[in-house]
């Protein structure tokens, strides 16, 4: 089943940046994809369109409806007309993890992750930072599949940087997304550490079935990958 489908994507910044130059992509569900190329190529402006971090200048992207309504089996949304509230449910299933990490380092290890769950929550609620015991359960069952159980009391500026990787982590994983976008998620860890981030990845893909696309500048990982695809100029080069 296609999950995502894209069509003639473009992103430009005034009348002479074009970052994107007409990107079309089809997705399958339960494919690992790594997204290779120079830096600049529009890699990470790719996946922040598609999950409206930025807002593309002209294009397409379909996601199945039933990422919203389970009812609504065989019927497509296009994610650039989204409302806000169809939006915040979209950030329920299509997760993000951020080669900065992107934690708040202040806060405690579990409201890092639970903070992932606010998709969940009604506005007042997400406010206030009330988690339900149900919400609090799966974030500490998500701190245990990525070895940080012991710290999720702790706050997160006590972690090494490759913790702070594996919160974030944790932190997607907390929804349960159907897709998940990785934008060079082991760009600042050592190779043993960021080896681990890669497997929690592939370990998720195996089993949980979910889509996932990982932005790279590494040919050796992209091709354990179940598909290559290069950007170049902001145009999709080839398909390996």
């Amino acid at each position: 089943m296609t999950i995502l489908e894209i069509r003639d994507l473009r992103k430009s910044y005034g009348v002479s940046t074009h970052v994107l130059r007409g990107i079309n992509l089809q997705v399958e569900q339960g494919e690992f994809i790594g997204v290779i190329g120079l830096s600049g190529a529009g890699k990470s402006t790719l996946l922040r369109c598609i999950n409206r971090l930025i807002d593309p200048t002209s294009g397409e992207i379909y996601l199945p409806r039933s990422l919203f309504d389970p009812q609504a089996d065989g019927a497509r949304i296009d994610v650039l007309k989204l409302n806000r509230r169809e939006l915040r449910l979209l950030r329920r299933k299509v997760g993000m993890i951020f080669q900065q990490f992107n934690i708040v380092k202040r806060l405690s290890v579990i409201e890092n992750v639970l903070s992932g769950a606010l998709g969940y929550q009604a506005s007042l609620k997400s406010c206030l930072k009330l988690f339900s015991r149900e919400d609090k359960r799966r974030a500490l069952v998500n701190l245990k599949r990525v070895g940080l159980l012991d710290h999720a009391y702790k706050r997160a500026d006590a972690l090494s940087g490759g913790e702070q990787q594996r919160v974030a982590v944790a932190r997607a994983f907390v929804t349960e997304p159907k897709i998940l976008f990785a934008d060079e998620p082991t760009g600042n860890l050592d190779s043993a550490t960021g080896e681990q981030v890669i497997e929690l990845l592939f370990e998720m893909n195996r089993e949980r079935g979910t889509t996932l696309m990982l932005v790279t500048h590494d040919e050796a990982l992209a091709s354990r990958c179940g598909r290559r695809i290069r950007i170049s100029g902001g145009e999709l080069e080839k398909f390996g």
